[in-house]
């Protein structure tokens, strides 16, 4: 079941994050709701595709890795046009796996943005997301 976080300062703008690392979603959680965004947290892929089709998102962090669907499946459910012809949001991937650099390369072109969770923190992580048009 999701969970809703919202800002005690609110911009307007709404997140979702595919994400089943329970620290990793506390520390993107804590960092943008400070920021401003309203962060709902799925931790099943099925479920997070399911919200993420209902268009209500500014920004989608997806992981690759989340249980009963691949952030990669999740991505291809998004991006197909017969599926999800209106959807509006921007996909960033968020990941720590390393790809091979063509599955990388098919995974940047589907997505608005790939970040490696190892390499950015929280802090940068809204630096990122606020840059985001």
């Amino acid at each position: 079941m999701a969970q809703v976080f919202t800002s005690p300062n609110p911009i307007g703008k709404k997140i979702l994050c595919v994400e089943d690392e329970h620290f990793i979603s506390e520390l993107y959680v804590r960092a943008l709701t400070k920021a401003g965004y309203e962060v709902t947290v799925e931790v099943d892929g099925g479920l997070a595709l399911e919200l993420a089709k209902s268009n209500q998102f500014d920004v989608i962090l997806l992981d690759l890795m989340v249980p009963t669907m691949t952030g990669i499946e999740m991505l291809r459910h998004l991006r197909d046009p017969q599926e999800t012809p209106q959807l509006r949001s921007k996909i960033i991937i968020t990941t720590n796996l390393e790809q091979r650099d063509d599955i990388r390369a098919d995974i940047e072109n589907r997505a608005d943005g790939y970040l490696v969770k190892a390499e950015i923190t929280p802090r940068e992580l809204v630096e990122f997301v606020n840059s985001i048009k």
